[in-house]
């Protein structure tokens, strides 16, 4: 029998060999757009590439994003023209960001804390490269933790009556 020190340590080095990272599972290079483009651009763009959520940038920083929610909550549901609304003017300037070599234990977590299905990862320079959501930690990975994020980020909230 070992002591129990040693187990405690091989343990660990297991835990660390299946520790995945962000960038195992990430989407890299999503597309962006300009916080001065319209409404009405990043609906086709979301079209386009089949996404619900673009980075917004200025210059190259994160600005923060446009989901498909945003555009019908802050825009349709207001009765704004789309063709004549700029994203800068919906977007959601807080966004829920990682880096790529976060652990996916840590991004499970900010999901959680943030009630949000979707990370965008970025780098040293405040640049966009890469999004993480719920279904690439559901497919991509194999850990106990996807069933915790998708139950815990997944908790619906009671609508307005």
């Amino acid at each position: 029998m070992q002591k129990p020190e040693v187990e405690a340590a091989r343990h660990l080095d297991q835990r660390k060999e299946t520790m995945v990272k962000i960038q195992e599972i990430m989407t890299p290079n999503p597309e962006g757009i300009s916080s001065d483009g319209t409404v009405r651009e990043a609906a086709h763009y979301m079209k386009d590439m089949n996404v619900g959520i673009l980075p917004v940038v200025e210059g190259d920083s994160l600005a923060g994003v446009i989901t498909d929610r945003d555009i019908v909550v802050r825009v349709l549901a207001e009765d704004r023209d789309p063709s004549n609304t700029r994203i800068k003017e919906i977007m959601s300037r807080e966004s829920f960001t990682c880096r790529a070599d976060t652990d996916l234990e840590e991004a499970v977590r900010i999901m959680q804390d943030g009630q949000v299905r979707r990370l965008l990862v970025t780098d040293d320079g405040n640049r966009c490269v890469g999004v993480v959501s719920l279904g690439d930690i559901a497919s991509k990975s194999d850990t106990p933790l996807k069933a915790e994020a998708i139950a815990a980020v997944s908790e619906p909230s009671a609508p307005r009556r």
